[in-house]
């Protein structure tokens, strides 16, 4: 009997090992995606950037594919490296990175908190900071690019980088206002080009602002509660109990954030090479330099996911 017993406990697997087959299971269509559309492409990337895809014509007429490699195995990447404009453009996406990230976060978790309070109109006002990541996509984004340009041409406001004469604020502007304080020239120019940037800030942050909403509306209300009678202040329970609770949230936007980032149209160093490399014929070495932008990209996320896991809580469900 006690063999028996035995037997059915061992075929019957436990509820976790069942709700991980069926997770493979929903994952199953991208994970197939990945193995036969994109690894063949990223393997044929791979390749095109120690190698210059061309095509010979024989005296027949005949179109042969050929690959031209440079003189040593890593030419293309030595290239890259050596050109000024393109660790230029890299180091002016990484200076924007470490802006725009940052404030994309706080003020989608600060958007977040707010708009997660009981209020009378709370459903449109969360439609209403939605908006801007529906018009920001597609058909609006180029338009919305064309009339920043033709704003900029003809004096008007410039709602881009910081760094012109057509801006929000100043630097004279904000040491003005820290004038009797000891703060550092590099927190004000951070804080101009932030106060200049708010149209993007605002534009980037809808959906960090919904991952959030969903991780406050996951927090049950009995925590907050039992904060209320033990006497705990808004401000306290803000960080003992809601910044633990949504910090898994927090890795997921920051990822989300950095990969947005670094891959839209108006990322300064996407634009160098597809307009300045690979338009202009040299595709190898654009390869090169993109696979350059990518590893960049993969080590910055290891680097943001290490430090987030020092503080990150996952509340155990047993």
């Amino acid at each position: 009997m006690e063999k028996t017993l035995k037997i059915k406990r061992h075929r019957h697997a436990s509820l976790d090992a069942r709700k991980a087959r069926a997770g493979y299971w929903f994952t199953l269509p991208f994970i197939l995606g990945v193995v036969l559309i994109y690894l063949p492409l990223i393997i044929d990337s791979l390749w095109f950037s120690f190698a210059e895809p061309g095509f010979v014509t024989d005296n027949a007429g005949n179109s042969q594919l050929v690959f031209t490699k440079p003189e040593s195995f890593f030419g293309f990447y030595a290239n890259a490296f050596k050109n000024q404009s393109f660790v230029s453009n890299l180091l002016a996406g990484l200076q924007q990175l470490i802006l725009e990230v940052p404030a994309i976060i706080i003020f989608a978790l600060f958007i977040a908190v707010v708009l997660n309070q009981k209020m009378l109109g709370r459903a449109l006002f969360r439609a209403i900071f939605f908006v801007p990541v529906i018009i920001s996509t597609g058909l609006m984004d180029s338009i919305n690019n064309l009339d920043a340009i033709s704003d900029s041409a003809s004096g008007g406001v410039d709602t881009g980088a910081a760094g012109g004469t057509d801006q929000i604020i100043s630097v004279l502007d904000i040491e003005k206002l820290f004038q009797s304080m000891a703060i550092g020239s590099e927190l004000v120019g951070y804080v101009v080009n932030l106060v200049n940037q708010v149209y993007q800030i605002i534009n980037y942050s809808g959906v960090q602002m919904l991952i959030f909403l969903a991780g406050l509306q996951s927090i049950s209300p009995s925590i907050y509660e039992a904060c209320r009678i033990d006497g705990a202040t808004a401000w306290e329970t803000f960080w003992k109990v809601t910044f633990p609770m949504i910090s898994p949230m927090i890795l997921v936007n920051a990822v989300y954030t950095i990969i947005d980032a670094f891959t839209r149209s108006t990322n300064v160093t996407m634009s160098y090479i597809t307009n300045n490399i690979y338009n202009n014929g040299a595709r190898s070495e654009a390869t090169a330099m993109y696979w350059i932008y990518f590893i960049l990209v993969l080590l910055i996320i290891a680097v943001v996911a290490g430090i987030a896991s020092t503080f990150i809580f996952y509340q155990r469900r047993d």
